[in-house]
């Protein structure tokens, strides 16, 4: 089959970073499915794992956590699936990744894709949905349905792609939502997603959430840069507060006032962490996104596709790490179709 792979961690600027090559057909276990690849999703995960270092890799190794396609085969201990069934899902980094025509994935974590959604558009959701959904309705303390209800959250990042999902889901549960942004662009974006303001993360928060008539915010979702928010986040957030960060800090954070004198809740967020140590209630993130193609057929949830690219091969995938990598995406990127 083709694939998309790596044997050193070079700059995406060098060819050899990313490079097109043959890989034998990989065999289902008991567990899993093999998909045909028919879209994938880039995410700031495959630029991390890509990212320059000193190792290299005796076989390929290869990238992508977020996919669409068709079941080809299933393992001996797979229910509720079938050959040819449409799927959608983020896999496991543990496993070879999705930039390649066939991938097995454990059944557990994967889904029907949404029926209203093409490939391309169903590709851009597993990583990004799950990783919203688990960090604000369970690591957080809130209801899908209405535990936001009378609270206000501050997404910084709101038009990535977390936030382009964490927006709407919590505008659902019935939060208040104050997104940041700093591009036209992205100010408009975020609006599109359900925000009820937006304000500028370049400048200083607590002057901005003042003249909406907010003194404080109940919790904040940190998407972007953890060390830089974490003193103003300190101190905007409410007593018995929640904060949910998703990217790791540069080094130890003060966690000492005022987020002891205010007991705020602090909740970290990966959503490899179930498929990663097989805990045993991994099958949540495949109810999970079944649950979340149930909200986009019945419209109470937009997909967040912002840019395709195709096709699915080496050189696509380049370009689309360097924009990636340049900061200045909006939702989501995908690579569709193979040639």
């Amino acid at each position: 089959m083709k694939a998309v792979a790596l044997t050193r961690y070079l700059p995406i600027d060098d060819p050899q970073s990313l490079q097109d090559v043959e890989l034998d057909l990989p065999e289902p276990g008991p567990h899993d499915l093999r998909v045909r690849i028919e879209a994938v999703s880039v995410n700031p995960v495959d630029t991390k794992v890509r990212a320059p270092k000193p190792q290299t890799e005796a076989t390929p190794k290869v990238l992508g956590y977020d996919a669409a396609g068709v079941i080809d085969a299933i393992g001996s201990e797979v229910t509720g699936f079938e050959v040819g069934d449409a799927v959608y899902y983020a896999g496991d980094i543990t496993r070879p990744g999705s930039n390649a025509e066939y991938q097995l994935v454990d059944a557990r974590i994967a889904a029907k894709k949404p029926d209203s959604l093409d490939f391309a558009q169903a590709a851009a959701l597993p990583l990004t949905a799950i990783t919203a959904w688990e960090l604000l309705f369970q690591r957080m303390p809130f209801d899908i349905d209405s535990g936001g209800d009378g609270k206000t959250l501050l997404v910084i990042a709101g038009a990535g792609g977390v936030g382009s999902i964490a927006i709407q889901l919590a505008k659902r549960a019935g939060f208040t939502v104050i997104a940041t942004a700093s591009r036209m662009e992205t100010i408009a974006w975020c609006r599109v997603m359900g925000a009820d303001h937006v304000i500028d993360h370049r400048e200083d928060l607590a002057p901005q959430l003042q003249a909406l008539g907010f003194e404080t915010v109940d919790a904040a979702l940190n998407l972007a840069d953890t060390d830089r928010y974490w003193t103003a986040l300190g101190e905007l957030l409410a007593p018995l507060g929640h904060v949910g960060l998703i990217v790791e800090p540069s080094g130890a954070l003060k966690i000492g006032d005022p987020y002891k004198a205010k007991s705020i809740g602090i909740h970290w967020e990966m959503m490899f962490a179930r498929p990663r140590f097989r805990t045993a209630d991994m099958a949540e993130q495949g109810r999970i996104l079944a649950r979340v193609a149930e909200l986009i057929d019945a419209g109470s949830l937009r997909g967040t596709l912002s840019d395709m690219l195709s096709p699915i091969n080496a050189e696509t995938l380049r370009e689309a790490h360097r924009r990636l990598e340049s900061g200045s995406t909006i939702g989501k990127l995908v690579v569709a179709g193979w040639a």
